[in-house]
């Protein structure tokens, strides 16, 4: 009974990948000099628009975004170790692990401030917030028995309030992951062109100068990627066929039990 309702889940999100899918198939990718208000597709490298740049936890690299997450792997009770509670920001969230454990995001966390994207016919700002920011990881690092984590990591957590060591003096199996918009990084963005509100009405010199990309009223869509549009389709693409056939088959198989179970096959 459990496998209808996660079937149609699946299946929902299968469709609304599919929506994305053909949203950005619909829109052509628009030169910033000649952007027109509403929806908008650019695609440009990050230059900066004379905020302060942002410093990401990891690595320490100038950035205008990163995010990041604390992981750590605990061992399930068959493994000898009880369960404790997880910390940080994101209560509960984990991922299967091998060995009788799992990952438990332990601190997550992100930051952004405004940003240019530049092309070859111009450039314009961009504000981030409320984007859904589809970033490939820029560093990783998983220290255990075998090491102890950078020196850099270690300062944030100290900062954190976070111990890279167990009860006993031993490192903890961690897991440190960071992704960063950098200035040069090359971006895709697919969002709402309206006024910027940084620029006085009519002292703009080019039309792209009046203008910010960034979430709209009515758009519950709004994506920026540092894979390429060949790319972000194909994923979608096989995303949504997964979610859709997949979720019919999960509902349809379910559902077969289920009426096998009270006699009706």
């Amino acid at each position: 009974m459990l496998g209808v309702p996660a079937g149609i889940v699946i299946l929902y999100l299968g469709l609304r990948w599919f929506r994305q899918k053909q949203l950005i198939e619909n829109i052509p990718t628009s030169k910033i000099r000649s952007l027109a208000m509403g929806l908008a597709e650019i695609y440009g490298s990050v230059t900066r628009d004379g905020e302060r740049l942002l410093q990401s936890p990891f690595s320490g690299d100038d950035c205008v975004y990163y995010r990041f997450t604390i992981e750590e792997f605990r061992r399930d009770n068959k493994g000898g170790v009880m369960p404790t509670v997880v910390i940080g920001e994101n209560p509960g969230g984990f991922s299967g692990g091998a060995g009788g454990g799992s990952w438990y995001t332990i601190k997550h966390g992100e930051d952004r401030t405004h940003f240019f994207l530049k092309d070859a016919t111009g450039q314009v700002l961009v504000d981030p917030a409320g984007a859904k920011i589809d970033l490939k990881p820029d560093y990783e690092f998983t220290s255990g028995m075998g090491g102890d984590p950078p020196q850099r990591v270690l300062s944030f957590l100290s900062g954190q309030g976070i111990s890279h060591e167990s009860f006993f003096g031993l490192n903890k199996q961690m897991r440190f992951r960071e992704y960063v918009i950098r200035l040069g990084d090359n971006l895709f963005i697919l969002g709402t062109a309206g006024d910027n509100p940084f620029v006085e009405e009519g002292s703009a010199k080019a039309n792209a100068e009046d203008i910010m990309i960034r979430k709209g009223e009515n758009e519950k869509f709004y994506l920026i990627s540092d894979s390429s549009e060949r790319d972000l389709l194909s994923g979608l693409g096989w995303k949504s066929m997964a979610g859709i056939f997949g979720g019919i088959a999960l509902v349809a198989v379910s559902m077969a039990v289920v009426f096998s179970s009270f006699g009706f096959f």
